[in-house]
């Protein structure tokens, strides 16, 4: 299994020489306004994807499907609506279904609990995006484990640490897990995606080998920075074992 961290939460997976794209934010930089309540106003994206106009169409030409975990702008804009290719396989929660068949994608599938495809068993997980009201307004989110036979990625989605992760990692058992981190918050409430203490308690799961670490130095709502985090992984003796990649890169796993 290899992957390519884009930008934010967008991942490119090569698995079985498969290639799928997870949440994909497409925009170009700065082309939409802050997401309000946040006590700043820097535009969004607030960084460019990692090559030109012409490699994401090539890029895009060549998938084999396409993951969205939900339709929160930043992991779903409208430039992907526009841009991924609508014959693609697209897996999504089923609550999102009926949304993308209505922007016209024509191979949307629905993962309930899980289903194969191509000879990746695909299982949906579930999580929470923020605790108490803030929880129950970002709500529905899920994650997804894809497992080849060989290895098992667990893509976490939106989410903090909470019971439903922790029973993703004892039940499932993936080796890889790619978590968006950022700690991302409004002015009222606590965060909503992984704080550095969250990616702690990932990393230590057992069974888990390698953590990624994404959703960072892209959206103007998330407060956790690559720097602090690779600051945070070291002071704790945790860097061997949480990979932080830059926007481009690719990781082996």
């Amino acid at each position: 299994m290899k992957l390519q961290l884009w930008r934010h939460a967008t991942v490119l997976l090569q698995i079985n020489d498969l290639r799928i794209l997870v949440d994909p934010y497409l925009a170009d930089k700065d082309v939409f306004p802050p997401i309000p309540n946040t006590g700043n106003t820097n535009r969004n994206p607030g960084t460019a994807l990692p090559f030109s106009d012409e490699v994401l169409q090539e890029q895009l030409g060549q998938l084999d499907a396409v993951i969205v975990t939900h339709l929160h702008p930043d992991h779903w804009d409208t430039a992907a609506q526009e841009r991924v290719p609508k014959h693609l396989p697209l897996f999504c929660q089923p609550e999102d279904e009926q949304t993308l068949i209505s922007q016209g994608f024509q191979q949307v599938i629905p993962v309930s609990q899980e289903l194969s495809w191509q000879g990746i068993r695909i299982t949906r997980t579930s999580g929470q995006h923020g605790k108490g009201e803030i929880g129950k307004l970002m709500a529905p989110v899920s994650g997804f484990v894809l497992d080849n036979g060989e290895d098992k990625l667990y893509i976490a989605g939106d989410t903090i640490w909470c019971e439903e992760v922790a029973a993703a990692l004892a039940d499932l058992r993936p080796q890889f897990v790619v978590v968006n981190a950022g700690a991302a918050a409004f002015i009222q409430g606590g965060a909503i995606t992984m704080t550095a203490d969250d990616v702690k308690e990932v990393i230590e799961a057992a069974g888990v080998q390698k953590t990624v670490a994404v959703h960072m130095d892209t959206v103007n709502h998330c407060f956790l920075l690559r720097k602090d985090l690779k600051a945070y992984l070291q002071e704790n003796g945790l860097t061997g074992k949480c990979l932080v990649p830059e926007d481009g890169e690719w990781l082996s796993l």
